[in-house]
């Protein structure tokens, strides 16, 4: 019973952060719209160039949209359905999510200029499977440590199993960045495109 009172707490207070943190993103982009299960916020890449597979290149200045997940509904999906039954849900829902997000690419003005859809995220083998997502590894550095350690006190502070869950599948969880370029995109959600998986 306490171990479950402070896992609640826990939660309670990192949804609360995160809701003080999406606040302060807004002076970091240009706007964020919201996709069902995700929001984009649109931005300019900053660093180092991004060489895509379909040898798009993202330059310094250039915009992005960043991708979120709502872990606030993926919470509540965990507490009403369990670990198995939510993963399975999220990544439905994520599909649905990319669907929206191609549409405004193609039909929204704000979205014209963007290169390239960007995320970051520790769960890359499972929850985006059949999605298309180029991967790369971040570059070393301390952006890629910081970004570590959020990920995974956040999947701590989510996942039923909390730290065990962490110190089971350490060298698992890397951060990894996900990638859609304009042209990948538009190829994997295009109407009449099938979702493989």
């Amino acid at each position: 019973m306490e171990l479950k009172l402070g896992k609640s707490i826990v939660q309670t207070l990192w949804m609360a952060w995160e809701k003080v943190f999406a606040l302060g993103s807004h002076f970091r982009g240009a706007g964020t719209s919201h996709f069902g299960i995700c929001s984009v916020m649109l931005k300019k890449h900053r660093g180092q160039a991004i060489i895509c597979e379909d040898s798009t290149v993202i330059h310094d200045g250039e915009w992005v949209g960043e991708l979120h997940l709502d872990n606030g509904s993926i919470l509540k999906l965990i507490k009403s359905q369990g670990s198995d039954r939510a993963a399975l849900r999220t990544a439905r829902l994520l599909r649905q999510s990319m669907r929206q997000i191609h549409e405004a690419f193609e039909s929204q003005s704000e979205f014209k200029q963007v290169k390239a859809l960007l995320g970051i995220t520790l769960l890359h083998r499972g929850l985006t499977h059949g999605l298309g997502f180029e991967q790369q590894a971040l570059q070393p550095g301390i952006f890629r440590r910081m970004t570590t350690v959020y990920l995974r006190l956040l999947l701590s502070a989510l996942h039923p199993e909390g730290m065990n869950r962490i110190s089971q599948r350490t060298e698992k969880l890397v951060p990894m960045l996900l990638i859609h370029s304009r042209s990948s995109l538009k190829n994997r959600f295009s109407p009449g495109e099938k979702l493989p998986g």
